[in-house]
């Protein structure tokens, strides 16, 4: 009414000045508009628009109809107060069909404007439309300092549309706006009916955790916090603009720190996405002119929000020294241990030197009893050792050819030479015999003496190689790694975009600009355990290298060689492991996932390489061999994740590849090297099954190695088998489970053959055994639980999310990452300590397999 008499006293004004002088002037005006057609028609239309005001009222829905001649203007007002505040919501549905014109409302408020059309359309992929007749909206509260104070808004209503348009407006309070804390409230959300609500910290509460849950995976939806600020973005076409926000289909949760909000509160705004592309939801529409429009259908999702505090600086506290108490455990039982056995080894000293006093006066020279309980002197034979196997002796009349024993008086000659002046491809350290190492290397029954002939001091500069180079790659890789993770970091921190990192946001902890401090402390047993590894082996290293400088022939003579390079590079290898995987879990997804994998790689492959080399040191891998290799693997392992998701040809091609990898090495072990990859390597293979097969069917000469191959063969080929029939996603994962397959399958052939031998594992080597067993058991336990997975997208990774489970800091795969280091740990030390049980019998008396 206010418009309409304003209107109406102006018109009254214009009628009234008729005698004024400038009458003429305005006739000569008007007749100029006539004339040219430019002026009437707009004078026209502005007395024909007719502006109309009404006092609105909450709760109560206007039928009306707008056309371009007319708008209408509802006019509301409520009471705000600066401890309480009360949600408004405009309800809005089109009854016209088929309109060309969309009706235009636009909510003027004290501090914000709102505006929005009906049909709303909102867009998808490919420019896809998707029109909406009925629309909700909730209006933006700005904070209010006073006690109490009326607030005033009003709604306009506008189309250029020449038919009448009729509509539905309704205007209504929004009783729940304030979430509670630890309360569970449900509401009803579409594309074009967003809600949200507003949470206050409450007192003496830093951090919450707000879920949003739902019973349904479908469709598509988005959860956002927001600061408290006008406007606030509720729509699928603006809600990443500010905020963290994460696409959800049955979970989702983000934590929030009232640090990050000044004014103590924040908005919990959910909005339901106009396509489930984003969740991995099927395309349904597939338009074929691009201005048509879709019909989105029924889009209503009913959703569960609840905001709980999240764990106090209490619960960081004891969840950091739980930690560091688990690992440190290890070192004190380690020295426990040490001290142990040093008493132990002092009492035997001692009844030795006892015993060594009465033979002296009878000139009689003992035999010293080894760990078997029988004697080694040289009246001896070797099948007190070898127990089953056949002799020693007859083995060597037959096939000894040049085989030439070395006294054990010239073995420690030039001990004291400078190691940094040799090089093992300096000279050919086996000159001496080059004539007959492919003869003694293929002898049926090989010992150890055999294949340890080169210069102690050239293969231990060899095996050191293992350390340095792995240390040396662990710094050009974990460098760039570290640098890229604090820029995912910060990316998401900027963003607000939690769709980047796949987290357990269930249970993921926050500290500082890191999103899941729990994930990355959980990897400190791998660094802790890796160095009191390479602690242990230090040890053994000082021990051995004294008994070497006394000329101790147990040392010099008798066991497994000894050679520390690798045991070095394992325990780098398992530090590395933990900083990689720490840097993975500060924004894990599948572009870093060789973060936390390539390493792995290399502890399996230094494994294997440690085995092998216990019984055939001569002739294990170089450090640059076994690197490229490891490299390659690697290699592998980007091409599978970037190329290898459901890429055929891809497939093919790795498997050939495993395969043909597969029969070189078993050609390269079961010939012990002795062979050539040369253009008449398939006329030699054909010859050998001529003769061996076809003329006369013979067995195979190693029948250990052969059994050993053929399984190895066997799993290999399944496993290639398995992905090229199946094509699993996870391609890291799948590779890392062909490198662990065989390295167990390797360990229990070695255990098995070593008892087969008459050796015998000691105690505290049986002890790490089956504590280790036990341990990776549940250890895998914990890993197969899937707490998320960057095979799907983030809003289904999130289904798989759940609360932590121990001390409220830890979750399932923070338990993993306990476990696994710890199981890592004891099978280093089963390596370490497996053999103990030879280092008083001699070499010659150790069999090969």
């Amino acid at each position: 009414m206010l418009f309409r008499s304003h209107w109406k006293s102006r018109y009254k004004t214009i009628s009234g000045a008729a005698d004024c002088w400038w009458r003429p002037w305005l006739v000569l005006l008007w007749w100029s508009c006539l004339t040219q057609s430019t002026c009437g028609s707009g004078a026209l239309e502005e007395s024909k628009h007719l502006v109309i005001q009404r006092e609105g009222e909450f709760d109560v829905t206007y039928n009306d109809t707008v056309t371009s001649e007319n708008q209408t203007i509802y006019a509301f007002n409520h009471t705000v107060s600066w401890n309480k505040t009360e949600g408004v919501r405009v309800s809005v549905d089109v009854l016209s069909q088929n309109l060309k014109s969309p009706i235009l409302f636009v909510v003027r408020q004290k501090q914000a404007v709102l505006s929005f059309q009906v049909p709303l359309i909102l867009r998808g992929l490919y420019q896809r439309k998707y029109p909406y007749n009925h629309l909700g909206r909730t209006l933006c509260q700005p904070p209010t300092k006073s006690a109490s104070e009326t607030q005033y808004f009003f709604v306009d209503v506008s189309t250029l549309s020449n038919q009448g348009t009729n509509y539905q407006l309704r205007v209504s309070r929004v009783e729940s706006f304030t979430l509670q804390t630890d309360k569970t409230f449900s509401f009803t959300a579409s594309p074009s009916q967003p809600q949200y609500f507003k949470y206050v910290f409450p007192e003496g509460v830093d951090t919450v955790i707000v879920k949003v849950s739902s019973d349904m995976n479908f469709p598509c939806s988005v959860m956002s916090i927001q600061d408290i600020q006008c406007p606030v973005y509720d729509l699928d076409n603006n809600v990443a603009f500010i905020g963290m926000y994460q696409t959800m289909t049955k979970k989702g949760a983000i934590t929030v720190q009232r640090k990050d909000f000044p004014s103590n509160s924040f908005y919990v705004v959910v909005v339901v996405k106009t396509e489930d592309e984003a969740c991995g939801g099927p395309l349904r529409f597939y338009p074929l002119r691009p201005d048509e429009l879709i019909d989105a259908g029924n889009r209503s999702k009913i959703l569960d929000v609840v905001v709980s505090p999240a764990i106090k600086s209490e619960v960081y506290v004891m969840g950091m020294l739980f930690c560091l108490g688990i690992f440190l455990s290890f070192y004190l039982l380690t020295l426990l241990v040490a001290c142990l056995h040093n008493k132990r080894a002092k009492k035997r000293e001692l009844f030795e030197n006892l015993a060594d006093t009465s033979p002296a006066e009878t000139g009689k020279t003992p035999a010293s009893p080894n760990e078997y309980g029988s004697l080694t002197d040289s009246t001896v034979s070797s099948e007190a050792v070898t127990d089953g196997a056949p002799s020693l002796d007859s083995a060597a009349s037959a096939d000894n050819y040049g085989y030439l024993e070395r006294p054990l008086e010239n073995v420690g000659r030039s001990r004291q030479e400078s190691l940094s002046s040799i090089e093992e491809d300096d000279y050919d350290t086996l000159d001496d015999i080059n004539s007959d190492k492919n003869i003694v290397r293929t002898k049926k029954y090989l010992c150890v003496s055999d294949l340890s002939r080169k210069d102690k001091r050239v293969l231990s500069k060899k095996y050191q190689i293992y350390f340095w180079n792995i240390a040396t790659i662990a710094v050009f890789y974990a460098l760039p790694v570290i640098q890229l993770v604090i820029t995912y970091q910060t990316v998401v921190n900027v963003t607000g975009n939690q769709d980047i990192c796949y987290y357990n946001f269930m249970c993921a902890h926050p500290l500082g600009a890191l999103s899941a401090f729990n994930n990355i402390l959980s990897n400190l047993g791998y660094v802790m355990l890796g160095l009191l590894f390479l602690l242990i082996v230090l040890k053994r290293d000082i021990v051995h290298n004294r008994a070497l400088s006394c000329q101790d022939i147990n040392a010099l003579e008798c066991g497994i060689p000894k050679h520390f390079g690798l045991f070095y590079a394992m325990g780098t290898a398992l530090m590395m492991e933990g900083l990689l995987s720490a840097c993975y879990h500060v924004c894990p997804n599948y572009t870093n996932f060789q973060f936390d994998t390539s390493f792995m790689y290399m502890i399996a492959g230094l494994c294997m390489l440690k085995l092998y080399q216990k019984r055939h040191p001569d002739i294990n891998a170089s450090a640059y061999t076994a690197y490229a290799c490891l490299a390659a693997v690697i290699f592998f392992s980007v091409l599978g994740v970037v190329f290898g998701r459901g890429n055929t040809v891809f497939w093919i091609i790795f498997s050939v590849i495993h395969i043909l990898a597969t029969l070189l090495l078993s050609t390269q072990l079961y010939y012990m090297g002795r062979w050539r990859l040369d253009s008449g390597v398939l006329r030699r293979m054909v010859y050998i099954v001529y003769t061996d097969c076809i003329r006369q069917c013979s067995g195979p000469m190693y029948i250990d190695r052969m059994v050993l191959l053929v399984m190895g063969n066997i799993v290999n080929w399944s496993l290639a088998a398995y992905g090229l029939i199946e094509r699993p996603n996870d391609f890291a994962s799948y590779l890392l489970a062909i490198a662990i397959c065989n390295l167990l399958l390797y360990f229990a052939f070695y255990i098995i053959m070593k008892l087969r031998s008459g050796e015998r594992i000691q105690c505290l080597a049986l002890v790490c055994i089956l504590f280790t067993a036990v341990v990776w058991g549940f250890a895998l336990y914990f890993f197969f639980q899937g707490l998320s997975t960057w095979q799907k997208t983030p809003a289904e990774s999130r289904e798989h999310n759940r609360d932590c489970i121990l001390l409220s800091f830890f979750d399932d795969h923070d338990i993993w990452h306990f476990l696994s280091s710890i199981a890592m740990f004891g099978s280093f030390l089963v390596l370490l300590t497996m053999d103990d049980d030879l280092d008083t019998v001699q070499r010659d008396k150790i069999y090969v397999f």
